[in-house]
């Protein structure tokens, strides 16, 4: 049987962690906010392969420039090392710009809106 968190105990680990996520109606939480519908609907299909290759599925909210993702086991009623897991493999991939590796990848260029792609939580200067 998986660990149950308590809220606490899934607090503290989101602070240290997955800053960017929190507890919500009981689940681990957590925003993408996009530049348009084309890049929620990127985010959306991301965190579906993750989640099918895991075998552990989350709730989405998909709307026009945001995602909401809510990581909860349900055959354990709770929040478990699941969860972290996925959330955490989720905020690596959705959150990867190439341009701050030593990477031939550049990345989406920022300082053309048209072009511009995901509100990353640390961005890049424009290149």
């Amino acid at each position: 049987m998986d660990r149950v968190y308590t809220e606490q105990e899934a607090r503290l680990r989101l602070s240290v962690e997955l800053p960017h996520w929190q507890m919500a109606g009981g689940m681990l939480h957590r925003v993408y906010r996009t530049n348009g519908w084309k890049a929620a609907l990127m985010v959306v299909n991301t965190v579906g392969h993750l989640a099918e290759a895991a075998w552990h599925h989350p709730d989405l909210d998909l709307r026009y420039g945001q995602v909401a993702v809510k990581l909860f086991t349900h055959k354990a009623g709770g929040i478990t090392d699941k969860d972290f897991a996925l959330a955490r493999k989720i905020e690596e991939v959705v959150q990867w710009q190439p341009a701050l590796e030593q990477s031939p990848l550049k990345g989406t260029p920022n300082h053309e809106p048209r072009f511009k792609y995901l509100e990353y939580d640390r961005e890049r200067s424009a290149a």
